[in-house]
This record gives C-alpha cells, sequence and structure tokens, in this order.
C-alpha cells in the first residue's frame, strides 16, 4: 500500500483568525503546498498522534476491522473511546469513518506527517489596515 502523505501546520488561533480573515478579503492567497490541516499547537499535534493513536492506526491498517466492534475486540480499546478518538482524526483528515447500513468501519487516510510550524506569519499593519504574510 502507498503511504498517504498529510501536511499538518501549527499556528496559534490568533494567527489562524488573521489568516483566515486575510483569505476571505483576498489579501492572502494559500500556496499550493501549504498545510490543509491546522492545529493550535505541538500539544494538539502529539495528543492526536500520541505513540497510542499511531498503535490504532497501524491496528487499522493491518487487520481492516468492518466496524468499530471489531477494532474494539482487537485493539483491546472501549468504544467509547475508539469512537471519540477517531471522530477527531477523521476531523483532520487522518481517517475515514465509512457508513455501511448501521455500522461504521475505520479506514486510514493519512500513513506519513510533514510538520510545518509558523510563528506570528500574519501581522497587523495598521498603516494600510491589511494582514500581509511575514517572510
Amino acid at each position: 500500500m502507498a503511504p498517504k502523505f498529510l501536511k499538518i501546520g501549527i499556528l496559534s488561533k490568533k494567527e489562524y483568525r488573521k489568516r483566515t480573515i486575510a483569505i476571505a478579503k483576498g489579501d492572502y492567497r494559500p500556496r499550493r503546498n501549504e498545510p490543509k490541516v491546522w492545529l493550535e499547537s505541538m500539544q494538539s499535534m502529539a495528543q492526536i498522534l500520541s505513540s497510542k493513536n499511531q498503535e490504532l492506526l497501524r491496528i487499522i491498517q493491518k487487520h481492516q476491522p468492518s466496524s468499530l466492534k471489531e477494532l474494539e475486540q482487537i485493539s483491546g480499546r472501549k468504544r467509547s473511546n475508539l469512537s471519540r478518538t477517531l471522530k477527531t482524526m477523521s476531523r483532520y483528515g487522518i481517517v475515514d469513518l465509512v457508513k455501511n447500513n448501521r455500522m461504521v468501519k475505520p479506514v486510514v487516510k493519512a500513513t506519513e506527517f510533514s510538520v510545518e510550524l509558523v510563528l506570528d506569519a500574519f501581522q497587523d499593519d495598521e498603516s494600510s489596515g491589511k494582514s500581509q504574510e511575514r517572510s
């Protein structure tokens, strides 16, 4: 199976808000290779991609469970914990939760990750009233 790549950006809430406003105003156009997934901190990323969650992704990839119940049996984790973790991972594009009848099948979407850390990417320019990207 070919690796599936996900680029994650780390940007504070304040800077993310400035970025979003600059995009909406047309003052900033995201680069093609820019992350599509943004997290607020390295701690957030560490929680989502913890060792325990990395192991869960490996289990899903290897065993390809057809339901959360099957994943619960294979992984030894409680279904409520799995459901919460997988919903979070799904929000960030790491897994897909495929609904089939009344069952949900987890599917790994990303197997390789890179991180782009951005400090103070957008600065308010009081003279022009526009947000600008720093080099």
